[in-house]
Parts: C-alpha cells; sequence; structure tokens
C-alpha cells in the first residue's frame, strides 16, 4: 500500500494540465479558473461562466455510445462549451467533434421545446501536437452554405487547439503552461495557484491521490468483471469436461484469474486505443507493469 501511494506522488509530479485527468482537477469546483481559460481560447475577454463540471456524463439515446465530458460550461447567454484535452491526435479525429456536438444538442434540447431554442455549443479541443500543421494558434471550425459563401449559422462552433503554439499572445503562454509540471515555470498565476494547490498542498495531494486510487479502483473492477465472465464461461466448460462440480470449482478459479488479467490488459487496451494517457499512467492505472503495457502498445502497432 506505502509502495503504491510513493508511486501515485511521483506521477502526480509528472502531471502536466495537457494531461486530462489532471486538468479534471484543475477545474473542478473551480469556474474563474475554466472562465480565464475559455476567454482566451474563444477570444472573448467578457465571457462570464456561471457553471462549470468535470467528467460531465451525457443522457444519451438507448444503445448509442455514451460520452464523459472533461469539462463542460455554460455562459451567462446559455451558450454551452465542452473543454476536452486530446494527447494524440487520433482522438481529435473530426467524427468525435461531431458526435460530441450531436450529444450536447440531445442533452440541451427537452420535449415541447422548439429546435430554434438549442443553445449554441463550442465543441473545444486541445491538441498536444498541431493538428492540422499550419502553425495557427486555433483552428476554428464552421459550416458554411457552399451555394452562397455565407455562414450556416446553426450555432455549432468547434475549434481545434494548437497545443505546439509558443507565439507572445496570452494563448501562446497559456499552451506553454499547458504543458508544465511546475506551478513555478508557469505564466499565469491562476493556472499556478491550482496546481499548485493540488501537487504541493496537502489536502490537495490527498484530493489527487484518491482520485488516482478511484481510477485504479474503477479499472481493477471493469478487469474483475471481465474475469468473472470469462471465469463462468471456462468453469462450465470445463465442469462439462471433468465432471461436475470439482470441474467447475477449478474451472472458475482458473477462469478467474485468468479472466481479470484480461480484464486488465483490456481496460489498458482501452486507454491505449483513446491516446490520451501516458504508459506510465496506464500501468499505475490498470495494475499491469510497465513492460506489459509497452507490449501491449507494440502489438498493437505492429
Amino acid at each position: 500500500m506505502e509502495q503504491r501511494h510513493q508511486e501515485d506522488l511521483q506521477l502526480l509530479q509528472k502531471l502536466r494540465p495537457m494531461d486530462d485527468d489532471f486538468m479534471r482537477c484543475l477545474f473542478k469546483d473551480n469556474i474563474p479558473l475554466a472562465e480565464f481559460v475559455l476567454r482566451i481560447i474563444t477570444d472573448k475577454p467578457d465571457l462570464t461562466i456561471t457553471g462549470c463540471e468535470t467528467q460531465k456524463d451525457m443522457k444519451r439515446l438507448a444503445g448509442a455510445r455514451s460520452v464523459c465530458l472533461d469539462a463542460y460550461g455554460t455562459d451567462s447567454a446559455g451558450k454551452r462549451y465542452d473543454l476536452e484535452i486530446q494527447r494524440q491526435e487520433k482522438g481529435a479525429d473530426p467524427h468525435r467533434a461531431r458526435y460530441h456536438a450531436s450529444v450536447l444538442d440531445i442533452e440541451n434540447l427537452h420535449s415541447g421545446q422548439e429546435f430554434k431554442e438549442l443553445p449554441d455549443t463550442y465543441i473545444i479541443f486541445i491538441i498536444e501536437k498541431d493538428f492540422y500543421g499550419k502553425g495557427e494558434p486555433v483552428y476554428p471550425i464552421e459550416r458554411i452554405n457552399l451555394a452562397t459563401g455565407k455562414p450556416f449559422e446553426d450555432g455549432e462552433h468547434i475549434l481545434y487547439v494548437n497545443g505546439e503554439y509558443r507565439g507572445e499572445s496570452d494563448l501562446g503562454r497559456l499552451m506553454h503552461d499547458f504543458r508544465c509540471t511546475k506551478a513555478d515555470d508557469m505564466n499565469f498565476e491562476l493556472l499556478a495557484d491550482r496546481t499548485r494547490y493540488l501537487k504541493e498542498n496537502p489536502k490537495g495531494v490527498s484530493e489527487m491521490c484518491r482520485i488516482m486510487e478511484d481510477m485504479r479502483n474503477e479499472s481493477l473492477k471493469e478487469g474483475i468483471e471481465e474475469g468473472r465472465k470469462e471465469g463462468r464461461k471456462e468453469g462450465r466448460k470445463e465442469g462439462r469436461k471433468e465432471g461436475r462440480k470439482e470441474g467447475r470449482k477449478e474451472g472458475r478459479k482458473e477462469g478467474r484469474k485468468e479472466g481479470i488479467k484480461e480484464g486488465m490488459k483490456e481496460a489498458a487496451l482501452r486507454m491505449l486505443v483513446t491516446g490520451k494517457y501516458a504508459l506510465e499512467e496506464i500501468a499505475n492505472i490498470s495494475g499491469l507493469s510497465l513492460e506489459e503495457v509497452s507490449q501491449l502498445k507494440a502489438g498493437r502497432n505492429a
């Protein structure tokens, strides 16, 4: 237990705002910071945020894929903002931005409302690399009427933020801060103060360690559930083959063990697919060794 706690403390010191799990903690119950960051990204210095949630689970249609938003905010005009961290380009596929926009629409139009009552939405992907490779700080995506050349004006706005941008503007300075592991290296005090709290203040450190433990337990829970399913399947198979009670008992035992391991691997693979986690984070959360995670990644790339 103590060893795992020390590993969490070491991992915590390496986290940056560009790591989505840490970013969620930065924005949790912190409207002023969310407002500050969104003002810079949207270039709206008078933007007023009235609410901000992290890890927002959006309701969905039966059978549809669910979405958990990194940070979800509402401004004084009722416009909605979805702020996402994407460390790898594959996590920022344009179809993903389209899907996020669609679930925000479903979330914000209720029975009996007119379609024109849909609020404007902003899907914002902060990507570690320059997604479009043109050196621009922000790439605004808007629908246009191809026949007239005029904006479609449906209220949907998508912004791809270049995490590599280092211009002299506030956005360039903000992207610098998003890659810092130390508060003292940051430009903006609001972001530095929150980072310092989570990494240096005993209460903040305790909060971060608890969140990291929750993430690890959730991954383990998923792995155990997969293990139980596999265990029951293998138990029944072995029970029929070797005969009744003893066979089922042994089959379940081995199946659970192998199934839990497979579940841990499945959890790690899901995190690899998102492209949002460092290998050390995946190892820490899934319970696999760093070598096993590296092997999984190599297998995917083969």
